[in-house]
């Protein structure tokens, strides 16, 4: 058993919500660390360094790429950078904490090899005009980045038969309780 055992990846396609079903895990279940991810990206409103992403320049994201600091990371709809820092997980473990990676399908595939006793959970969109209308009306990509997006998750939702779980976000409270509960935890009560 690895000393990465009792990590639980979720993944699933863009817009689908992994953010917004993170957040209310953050907010609402104290004993879950929600791992933040390294990037390259520049931020977006509202998000604070930290506690959304560490924001890295490209050097500094590539020095850690060549020290191996990353357990995952994967150039993201062909532009910019994420990765998990390896240290923060392994701390947040070792402290008992139930650790949640919030990553995109690439990094994914990249903690499956690395640690394939984690547990894999997809998040899926309720249907896929519903996915095109949460991208659309998040207004934070242009109309080609958007395009962009909904090409790159045509080819993640094909991935849903390489995780364990799959978990329909159809609701965010009621999606989070769900994989809190396939985390091993008691959901809140309503």
């Amino acid at each position: 058993m690895s000393s990465l055992s009792g990590l639980t990846v979720l993944a699933g396609p863009t817009a689908v919500g992994k953010g917004t079903v993170s957040t209310y895990i953050r907010d609402n279940y104290p004993q879950v660390w929600l791992s933040v991810s390294a990037t390259t990206r520049s931020p977006r409103p509202g998000e604070e360094e930290g506690v959304h992403y560490f924001f890295k320049s490209t050097e500094d994201f590539d020095r850690l790429v060549g020290e191996g600091e990353f357990l995952e990371w994967a150039v993201v709809h062909g532009v910019n950078r994420y990765g998990t820092l390896r240290s923060t997980v392994e701390a947040a473990l070792a402290q008992g904490k139930h650790v949640l990676l919030e990553i995109d399908l690439q990094g994914a595939r990249q903690v499956k090899e690395a640690v394939p006793d984690a547990r894999f959970v997809f998040l899926a969109p309720p249907s896929w005009d519903e996915m095109v209308r949460r991208l659309v009306g998040r207004g934070t990509e242009t109309p080609e980045e958007q395009q962009r997006r909904l090409e790159t998750a045509k080819l993640e939702l094909a991935a849903e038969p390489e995780f364990d779980h799959t978990v329909v976000n159809d609701d965010v409270r009621r999606a989070a309780d769900e994989l809190v509960q396939l985390m091993g935890l008691t959901p809140n009560p309503r």
